[in-house]
């Protein structure tokens, strides 16, 4: 369970501004993790690729479906989940891991994701699939599957707040989440306050080759020049923000 304190509603706001992958480039400059970690991989997908980024503390459950629950109605986990919504540090994401071998059915559907958007939670990620997606999409509501299925099956939460594996990577109860039609990607804590103003350095440093590419006029030589500014700027940025 995550013990640390969670940005402010307006930071997360600020933080949703940015694509992940642009996100996961800022990351990349404290050299606080190896960059091949710390993202979910391809098998997660945007469900609605069109919606904006999705920001938020992941709230975790293990989920099964191949059988009926040896207690309890399928449904009963939601009571669970929603309060366990006040154990997070700010607005949650729904995290899932199917323990089926193969997915037998969906996570989730309309009632589900009704349910979590009215206590507030911010999207849902699921390393099995969904259903009922016109119905998510309308309530205008980030899902990221492994692909969909038409029924629910024994649908069942098993646990909450729980370390779940969910795209290759782990994610335990707290953890902050970007994600967008480009993916998922971890946030790490000691650093997430910062995010936000460094992806506005680092967009306004990539203008720099952007821009040259929209003046015409084009050479090898400029390019060449134009990323080597770039570099520049990006490198005293990282060093900055490592406090070197």
């Amino acid at each position: 369970m995550s013990t640390t304190e969670g940005l402010s509603s307006a930071a997360l706001e600020e933080l949703a501004k940015y694509d992940t992958p642009t996100v996961c480039n800022v990351i990349e400059l404290w050299n606080i993790r190896p960059r091949n970690t710390g993202y979910m991989n391809d098998t997660i997908k945007a469900c609605f690729p069109k919606m904006p980024p999705m920001v938020g503390y992941a709230l975790t459950s293990t989920f099964r479906s191949m059988a009926p629950p040896r207690s309890g109605d399928v449904y009963s986990g939601l009571d669970a989940q929603v309060a366990a919504f006040e154990s997070l540090p700010g607005a949650p994401v729904v995290v899932y891991q199917d323990i089926d071998e193969p997915t037998a059915s969906a996570t989730f559907g309309e009632v589900m994701c009704s349910t979590y958007k009215a206590y507030g939670a911010k999207g849902i990620i699921t390393s099995g699939a969904g259903r009922d997606l016109d119905q998510v999409e309308a309530l205008n509501f980030p899902a990221f599957t492994n692909g969909t299925n038409c029924a629910h099956g024994y649908c069942h939460t098993l646990q909450v707040n729980v370390p779940v594996t969910v795209g290759g990577i782990p994610i335990y109860p707290g953890d902050l989440l970007h994600g967008d039609l480009n993916g998922v990607t971890t946030i790490p804590s000691e650093i997430a306050s910062e995010i936000a103003d460094a992806c506005k350095e680092l967009m306004k440093a990539e203008d720099i080759v952007l821009d040259y590419l929209k003046a015409g006029n084009l050479t090898p030589e400029g390019l060449g020049a134009a990323r080597k500014e770039l570099g520049a700027e990006i490198a005293k940025l990282g060093k900055r923000l490592r406090g070197e």
